[in-house]
């Protein structure tokens, strides 16, 4: 039977991520805690009086700002203590609900951003949703098989961490994930509806160990299966916990 193999999440949309053993996943949400919080740059169009979703080129991310895909959160817990490592550079600790912390934040955060591209500018909370890349709550889901293809294609492994996905499957065949949609599963004891593929952008050439881009990831997708696509996004219609290799089958 296909399991839940990792669950990741991304507290700060384009900015780190940390893993999980355990979600619980809530109907009509995003992950619990996933993109609640964002940076905005100097021509961001969100306003903070009247926070709403916003589309995701209003923040920094990996596509415009590669080095951000190396930062991994090593610490995090909501309302305390947040801790962002990376690679090349002293880790960075603070509280995301204390806005004395902010500005530090923004300093630190800002050395990853190309001199090229919109300097970051606040750090924001999402009002309602978690700060997807889509406008609606979904979760995204992933298949190592499609992945392990996809490596064989590019000719060096890639690691899950790259496509910034919230939880990924094993046990099922490559590319199966793309025959589901409009389908209903139980993930762990949570009931999802998949609602659409994910097409994919820049960030997915960025090695998230280094920072640096190293694979062509859009083109080998187009030239091999003719689409830009790699994951599924997810509405959960079923409040239920998700544990670490979990079972997950199509109803």
């Amino acid at each position: 039977m296909p399991s839940v193999e990792h669950i990741f999440c991304h507290p700060i949309k384009g900015v780190g991520r940390t893993a999980l053993d355990f979600v619980q996943l809530v109907a009509g949400q995003t992950l619990l805690h996933d993109r609640i919080y964002a940076v905005t740059h100097e021509a961001s169009k969100f306003d903070p009086d009247t926070p709403a979703w916003v589309h995701c080129g209003n923040f920094i991310r990996g596509a415009k700002a590669p080095e951000l895909q190396a930062i991994s959160i090593t610490q995090f817990a909501a309302g305390d203590m947040m801790v962002l490592k990376h690679p090349d550079h002293a880790p960075f600790r603070f509280n995301p609900e204390n806005v004395d912390e902010h500005a530090g934040f923004i300093a630190w955060v800002s050395q990853f951003v190309p001199d090229n591209r919109a300097q970051p500018a606040a750090f924001i909370k999402a009002p309602t949703q978690g700060m997807t890349d889509n406008k609606n709550p979904y979760i995204s889901i992933l298949n190592l098989a499609s992945l392990t293809e996809l490596s064989e294609k590019s000719g060096q492994p890639m690691a899950p961490e790259r496509f910034r996905g919230n939880i990924w499957l094993d046990g099922v065949d490559a590319w199966e994930e793309r025959s589901w949609i409009g389908k209903t599963m139980r993930v762990g004891m949570a009931h999802v509806v998949i609602r659409e593929n994910i097409t994919r952008c820049m960030a997915t050439t960025v090695d998230p160990l280094t920072g640096k881009q190293d694979v062509p990831t859009l083109d080998i997708l187009e030239d091999n299966w003719g689409h830009s696509d790699f994951g599924i996004y997810a509405e959960v219609i079923k409040t239920g916990p998700v544990d670490q290799y979990d079972g997950a089958h199509i109803l």
